[in-house]
Parts: C-alpha cells; structure tokens; sequence
C-alpha cells in the first residue's frame, strides 16, 4: 500500500489572478529531495532568499483552482494570510508534526490557536 502522497486545501482567502478570477481550492503533494535542489538552483531564490517559499510552494502544489501548477509568479499574489496557511499546510504534510496556528474570533476578537487539520485526516484513536 502506498502512503498517502497528496492533499486538499482551501485557502483563507484565495488567489486573484490576473483576470479576476478567485482560487480557494488546491491539492499540494508531498515534496521530494530533488524540490528541494531546484529551488536552492533557482536564480531568484539566490538573489532574494525571501522568495524561497514561493519557489518551493510552487514546486509541490499541482492545483490551485483552476491553475494547473501555478508559478511562481502567480503564487506572489497570495494574500499573506494564505501564504502563512500553504507554509504551514507544507509543513504539517512534510514533517507530520502537530502545527497549530493563530486565530481570531471575529465576534469576540479573542485570540487562540487551532490544529491544522489536513484533508481525509482522522482524529478518531485506534
């Protein structure tokens, strides 16, 4: 059986592109050891090391909408609050660790952190 290598998300906000068109919904795959050479080869990531998460989200997601792939350049027009959500959704898939994030009730205003949950995840104990 072979382990789960892909996984569903939805953006907070979603990606605009350039037509207007907005993008909430996305698969993101699990990343290799060869994603991680292209971006460290990766012209960009070596001039502005700031661009390394884009180049690497954009190495492991497959879809995004209706993008296939989406590149780089269209991955900078993430809202940051989505771009902290991919980073943190890369994170828990890659290294399967619990990965809470900051939230805020918009009622209340209350400040408190949440699980990120991934798609087709269980919580139920064995």
């Amino acid at each position: 059986m072979y382990p789960h290598t892909e996984f569903e998300f939805s953006l907070p906000k979603g990606l605009v592109d350039e037509h207007g068109n907005l993008h909430r919904h996305g698969v993101m795959r699990l990343a290799r050891a060869r994603d991680e050479f292209e971006v460290l080869k990766n012209q960009r990531v070596r001039q502005e090391p700031a661009y390394e998460s884009i180049v690497r989200l954009s190495q492991v997601i497959t879809v995004l909408g209706d993008l296939e792939a989406p590149t780089p350049t269209q991955l900078e027009q993430l809202f940051s609050i989505d771009l902290a959500y991919l980073q943190e959704f890369y994170n828990r898939i890659n290294y399967q660790g619990e990965a809470h994030i900051p939230v805020q009730c918009p009622q209340c205003q209350t400040h408190f952190e949440v699980e990120l949950e991934l798609s087709g995840e269980s919580s139920a104990t064995p």
